[in-house]
């Protein structure tokens, strides 16, 4: 054969392998457009699956909200936290929606902790499968919606089939919420502008605003305490007040724009307690938030607010003892369970709590060391950064203590971490990780015995 000849056929087989490629790549793409049009028309299975990952229980809400949106337009539909997914349950559904938050440094949610390490540690076959992903988070941090991206990545590598591309929610933002609405209508569902809209906010009296740290080089701290114009509100401790700030409408919603705060007291004290760091901005001008309920707000005047459930942050439903870590205004959710246990006789308690001063900025100190006359609390140990040449602090408490850390998680004791994500939140994770063991942390994550509220 002739080098002419010879370079012609393997031109030839050059092109030939080349449209085979293009043929198989272009079967590819119309099977998987096929599989979810199939899935989106409904075929085989009227169910859908919605699920949810939820840190502060807005995705547990929107995923509530979804499920009765679906349901009303005459849908059956199976509504799930994460942890409580299996392969099983995804191979039963045609039509799977995740509601999906981040938390900390791009972690799953912490009742979501046992599907991320253990569901997600393969792909699996789910060719059955088409979903949709609101993926919720807050692009302040590093690792924006991380979670949300794995689960799909995930969810892709096991030939599940999106339905429509992942909506990312940068800090509850209207014009992503409005998609997922969009979303959502295409797939069936009714009444959904509802779906994003929230509960209703409700009147409130502002009782009493009490300065906690005069004198301090901090922000100021307010404990600010408000009643309800209405009797029966509810809540458990753990759980946020969201405050609806007058004077402005947010252009996206339509709606007044509002700020959540961790509670810190309990229905039975007859108020509800916030802890407010008042901020102020480098014109001086106050933060929209802090600045109306710790200086333009009157007393005796109306605060509009919504109680949300934080069910992550809930207290434990059997009797064990509780190791409470936090700095700054996360003493907010720390008290209310401290509330929590003692109404209930339950003096097993160690509170490490740190700030500034000692002499400026020791919150509710009467109130604390009054428990610990009592015996509410067991053991209180106090990280005043400040008060040394070296900055000490609550993580530095706890290796200082680490045979005692021990024993306590040895008898049963749960975590709550409360107060500042940035720093705090992560040399605590690291305090407790170099006395406890990656594993056991881990395992006390899966079973809710490590519960942290950070912001």
């Amino acid at each position: 054969m002739s080098p002419a000849l010879r370079l012609a056929c393997a031109l030839a087989a050059a092109c030939l392998y080349g449209l085979f490629c293009l043929w198989t790549l272009w079967r590819h793409h119309r099977h998987r457009r096929s599989r979810a049009a199939a899935v989106l028309n409904g075929e085989g299975e009227a169910s859908f699956l919605v699920a949810y990952a939820s840190q502060s229980s807005f995705a547990e809400y929107l995923a509530g909200r979804t499920a009765e949106s679906l349901r009303a337009a005459g849908h059956a539909v199976t509504l799930l936290p994460l942890e409580a997914v299996e392969h099983t349950t995804l191979q039963q559904h045609r039509r799977a929606l995740f509601i999906i938050s981040t938390t900390g440094e791009g972690d799953a949610p912490t009742h979501a902790f046992r599907f991320a390490h253990k569901t997600m540690n393969a792909p699996a076959d789910f060719s059955h499968l088409g979903y949709g992903l609101l993926a919720l988070g807050d692009s302040r941090y590093a690792n924006f919606c991380a979670f949300g991206r794995r689960l799909d990545e995930w969810l892709r590598a096991s030939r599940a089939a999106p339905l429509f591309e992942r909506i990312e929610v940068d800090n509850g933002a209207e014009s992503a919420l409005r998609q997922w609405r969009e979303q959502l209508a295409r797939l069936g569902a009714s009444a959904t502008q509802a779906i994003t809209d929230g509960p209703a906010f409700t009147p409130w009296v502002l009782a009493e605003r009490r300065l906690l740290n005069p004198g301090s080089v901090g922000g100021p701290v307010y404990l600010v305490r408000l009643r309800a114009a209405v009797p029966g509100a509810t809540w458990e401790a753990g759980d946020i007040a969201e405050i609806e700030l007058p004077g402005a409408i947010d252009a996206a919603t339509g709606h007044p724009p509002h700020r959540s705060y961790s509670i810190a007291s309990l229905p039975e004290d007859n108020a509800l307690d916030l802890l407010v760091r008042q901020v102020r901005h480098e014109n001086g001008q106050l933060g929209a938030g802090s600045g109306w309920l710790t200086h333009h707000a009157e007393i005796s005047g109306e605060i509009r607010l919504r109680i949300r459930r934080n069910t992550s942050f809930h207290p434990q439903e059997a009797t064990r003892p509780l190791l409470l870590i936090g700095n700054g205004t996360g003493l907010a959710g720390l008290r209310a369970h401290l509330r929590h246990q003692a109404a209930r006789g339950r003096h097993r308690n160690w509170l490490v709590f740190g700030e500034r001063n000692r002499a400026h900025d020791f919150f509710l100190r009467e109130e604390l060391e009054a428990w610990q006359a009592s015996g509410v609390l067991e053991r209180l140990d106090l990280a005043f950064s400040r008060d040394q040449h070296h900055r000490l602090y609550v993580q530095h408490r706890l290796l200082e203590n680490r045979e005692a850390v021990r024993r306590w998680i040895d008898d049963g004791a749960a975590i709550y971490v409360c107060g500042s994500a940035e720093g705090m939140a992560g040399d605590v994770h690291a305090a407790l990780t170099d006395i406890l063991g990656a594993e056991r942390i881990a395992r006390m994550t899966e079973d809710g015995l490590y519960r942290r509220d950070v912001y």
